[in-house]
Parts: C-alpha cells; structure tokens; sequence
C-alpha cells in the first residue's frame, strides 16, 4: 500500500470527508422524511428484520462477492488471495471501506433505511428481495453445512465397517 510522507496510507482528514459525505446523506434522508406527511414513512418494528438482513446481505454484495467487483477495483487490489486498499489518502480510505462488511453494512443500511422512507413501496420491495437472498445465503450455507456433517458421519462410518471387517 502507498504510503503518505508520514508512512500514513490515510490521514483523519480522508476519514473525516467519508464521515461528511455520510452525515450529508443522513441528513438528506432525514430532510426527505420530515417533508413526508403521510403515515407510511414510519417504519414498523416488524419491519427490523427484513431491514437488517437486506443490510447484510447489500454489505456482503458489495465487500465480499465477485459481482461487486466493479465497485471496489479501483480503491482495492489483490495481493497473495487477500484485498488490500490501494494508493493512500482517501482512495485508500474508500478502499478500506468497500472491504469491511461491517463499514459498508452502515452505508447499506442507510441506503435501505433511506429507500423506505423516502419512497415506501420501492422500500419494501428492495429490502424484501435483498432479504430474501439473505436468507437465501443462510440456508446455503446450513445446507452445505449439513451435507457436510452428513458426509463426515458417512465416511465414519465406512472407515468403522472396513476397521471391523478387518479384525480377525
């Protein structure tokens, strides 16, 4: 990774316009649901759920997935298996960012949260598709998971049978 003349790949200031464009985006969503009048701009408890696993799901798309690719190749390289941010400064801020699910799960869930707010229905949908293909990445992951243990206990066994099969 490049670094600054301090050997600092990114300065507080890099972060601080990361911090600056988010709080400007928050405060435009908070701007577009004070305008709102109608009742559906509140989002129900109920509603949490599909939210967060919308989130999840956006975070993971973006920082982990071959398909959000394009978003993180110009701040990220791959170095030896492993992404690393590129270039210092906040292209280097930016890139650490798109890398970290937990960074890009806050930025998503603003993205999610203020889709809903904002237009109600195209909300519901998005957050709806998003969480079903989180629950999608879940119950692949137990599947896979469970073919797994089934295949282990499988062999165990086979390996006993031939160890008692051999025994005089």
């Amino acid at each position: 990774m490049s670094r600054d003349d301090n050997g600092r790949p990114v300065e507080p200031q890099d972060y601080a316009v990361l911090n600056a464009a988010y709080g400007a985006l928050f405060a435009g969503v908070m701007l577009a649901a004070a305008r709102k009048k109608d009742s559906d701009d509140q989002i129900p408890v109920r509603e949490l759920v599909p939210l967060s696993a919308a989130t999840f799901a956006l975070a993971k798309v973006i920082a982990r997935e071959k398909i959000g690719s394009w978003m993180r190749e110009p701040f990220v390289e791959q170095v030896d298996g492993h992404r690393r941010p590129q270039g210092r400064g906040l292209r280097a801020a930016v890139g650490e960012l798109v890398t970290c699910t937990r960074c890009v799960g806050a930025w998503s869930a603003l993205g999610v949260v203020g889709l809903r707010v904002v237009e109600p229905r195209s909300g519901r949908i998005v957050s709806n598709v998003l969480a079903a293909s989180a629950a999608n990445d879940f119950l692949q992951a137990a599947f896979k998971l469970l073919t797994s243990e089934v295949n282990q206990a499988e062999q165990r066994v086979a390996r006993e049978d031939r160890e008692l099969a051999e025994r005089p």
